[in-house]
């Protein structure tokens, strides 16, 4: 399996630090408000990383935080007359809300900033008391100089850093180098603080997900990822203050989605086309707008619009379509053992799961897996029109649900419906059907649209009338 390292700019072959298992740890949002989809390319990306070196048998544990404590946060709550914790934990809440809609497991941790302020103190210590960091006047500052390999992950070089200036570092005439960066910061009137030996403040970005990697994974972790706008400074930063702490590679592989255009506009609220996830949910199904993001190779840029939401969401149901097909099929075959022509040809099926692994194994090319998936559908159509036996079409249908589970879409489950209303259904498809036989093609239509005013679609097949909700 190989993966692209922005570290190296190449694809490496993966091998994790220890055999069988993966450390990794993604930079989640600040919860200052509801996720955005570009929030979400990462949240479904490096989920379905996981799911497949899960699928591949490493054991692995992921740790994705909440960054709960910003200025953005600060300024929402004073607006709101709200505590900052009482504004961050409303939208870590309606962040996972989303994250389940989008069929993203929850990470094996979770962890929050501020319950790890204890920590990131200590290392900001550390870093001070080995000379990579300086302070002046209650803020802490990580000397980029003192630390030689700075810019090896963006491939920035640190002397052009100084002599032109960059958008992304900020002018402060207390730092010894443009590019140095702060780790802690002194308390400002009416934001919450924490006391340091330094006195009353709170952390500086970059140094909180050092401190949660380290803390729940260790000094040396096998994956880092998160968006490409993470790069420089934010991971930029966190290599030099881990390293120059810990004294230890810091990540071995670094992955990054690319950025999500709108309309192939760049996001903006100021242009008017910034759409957070629960925005857009309510014109699409949240199982829509993951399928969506995996339709491209997760390094490339996406470009959302509606009309790719509508193309995606046809996609989508021709897949859920052929597994509803597998399932009436299943129930209603005539013929339950396979063939020994049908023995043969379900060796086939082998080799759908040989391309899809084969994709994946290549950076997690999920596009190129779901067209996979797709020739896998075309296939089972073909052999549910030929009239297989039961046997055969339960090994497609479990081979499609294998593929697709593993990229966490076109998961079909129907909602519950009582016996109630099911014999009320069944008995309404009878009268249809005795119309039909009646040539009362009217009365047949009137209870086709009875049923479809009841959310329960209907289809003729050779096995009878197959129906579902939606």
């Amino acid at each position: 399996m190989k993966v692209y390292n922005t570290l190296t700019r190449q694809k490496e072959e993966f091998v994790p630090i220890e055999e069988g298992k993966v450390k990794m740890y993604v930079c989640g949002p600040t919860v200052y408000d509801f996720i955005h989809i570009g929030n979400a390319r990462p949240y479904v990306v490096f989920d379905t990383v996981r799911r497949y070196l899960e699928y591949k048998g490493y054991e692995v544990t992921y740790v994705q935080n909440f960054t709960d404590v910003d200025d953005k946060i600060i300024n929402r709550a004073n607006k709101e007359n709200k505590t900052m914790q009482e504004v961050s934990s409303r939208f870590i809440q309606e962040a996972f809300h989303d994250a389940d809609g989008l069929n993203v497991k929850r990470a094996t941790m979770h962890p929050r900033v501020t319950d790890e302020m204890d920590l990131i103190i200590q290392m900001v210590k550390d870093l001070v008391d080995k000379g990579f960091a300086y302070e002046d006047k209650g803020t802490i500052y990580f000397d980029t100089k003192r630390f030689p390999e700075y810019g090896k992950l963006s491939r920035k070089n640190l002397e052009d850093l100084i002599t032109g200036g960059s958008e992304r570092v900020s002018i402060d005439e207390a730092k010894k180098n443009p590019t140095d960066f702060v780790l802690w910061k002194p308390k400002k009137e009416g934001e919450p603080s924490w006391q340091s030996p330094w006195g009353e403040g709170r952390p500086g970005w970059h140094i909180e997900c050092s401190v949660m990697a380290k803390h729940h994974l260790g000094e040396s972790i096998d994956i880092h990822a998160g968006g490409e706008d993470l790069v420089f400074p934010h991971h930029e930063n966190e290599i030099a203050q881990s390293e120059a702490c810990n004294g230890a590679q810091f990540a071995k592989y670094w992955l990054h989605n690319g950025f999500i255009t709108v309309d192939n506009e760049k996001m903006s609220k100021s242009l008017g086309n910034f759409f957070t996830v629960r925005d857009i949910a309510a014109q699409f199904p949240y199982e829509v707008i993951r399928f969506f993001i995996l339709n491209g190779h997760y390094r490339s840029p996406i470009n959302f619009s509606r009309d790719l939401m509508q193309a995606c969401q046809n996609g989508l149901e021709r897949i859920k379509n052929a597994r509803k097909e597998l399932d009436f099929y299943i129930q209603n075959a005539v013929n339950d053992k396979m063939t020994d022509e049908e023995k043969t040809q379900a060796v086939e099926l082998l080799k759908y799961k040989e391309q899809f692994e084969a994709v994946m194994d290549d950076d997690f090319n999920t596009a190129d897996a779901i067209s996979v998936i797709y020739e896998l559908v075309r296939f089972s159509n073909i052999a549910v029109k030929a009239g297989v036996s039961k046997e055969y079409a339960v090994e497609i249908r479990d081979m499609l649900s294998h593929l697709c589970g593993v990229l966490g879409i076109a998961e079909v489950s129907e909602d519950a419906i009582s016996d109630e209303e099911t014999e009320k259904i069944e008995a309404l498809i009878a009268k249809r059907t005795e119309a039909k036989k009646a040539k009362d093609f009217a009365g047949a239509d009137a209870i086709r649209d009875e049923l479809a005013a009841m959310g329960i679609t209907i289809k003729d097949t050779r096995q009878g009338v197959q129906w579902f909700r939606g």
